[in-house]
């Protein structure tokens, strides 16, 4: 696969870029609302894509090499993780529907449901823990 191969399975639902806590003990990932600085909310996108790591350093860069030791914090509903699993794609996935904004209209996405990592401080980002699977 190559890079604009491998970069067309993100379905734009904008849930890797949550912040996400960790549990040290169980390894159990719980996803805030809380959204990375660079993440559009509209759109699902980020807005500074190409150049993310000179204003987030530590934005993981999901790679065919890497994506088996990042897909347990991947939400569920992620190609990279489906892809990982040896799952298909669900049928909202725009490589499959081909249409961009089925993401959004099958209620998969963030779209409007965020908060911005500037507006909450750390220590509350427990009271912003999302309900369910992602």
């Amino acid at each position: 696969m190559n890079t604009a191969e491998w970069e067309a399975l993100c379905d734009g639902c904008g849930k890797c870029c949550l912040n996400k806590l960790e549990d040290e003990d169980t390894g159990e990932v719980a996803f805030t609302r809380i959204a990375c600085r660079l993440l559009d909310d509209d759109t699902c996108r980020c807005t500074h894509y190409e150049i993310r790591h000179q204003f987030v350093p530590d934005c993981v860069t999901l790679s065919p090499q890497n994506i088996g030791s990042h897909a347990y914090w991947m939400p569920r509903t992620c190609a990279y993780r489906l892809l990982a699993e040896g799952k298909p794609l669900y049928s909202w996935h725009y490589l499959i529907s081909g249409d961009r904004e089925s993401v959004h209209r099958a209620g998969v996405s963030m779209q409007g449901m965020t908060l911005s990592e500037f507006d909450v401080p750390e220590e509350d980002w427990e009271d912003h823990l999302l309900d369910g699977d992602l």
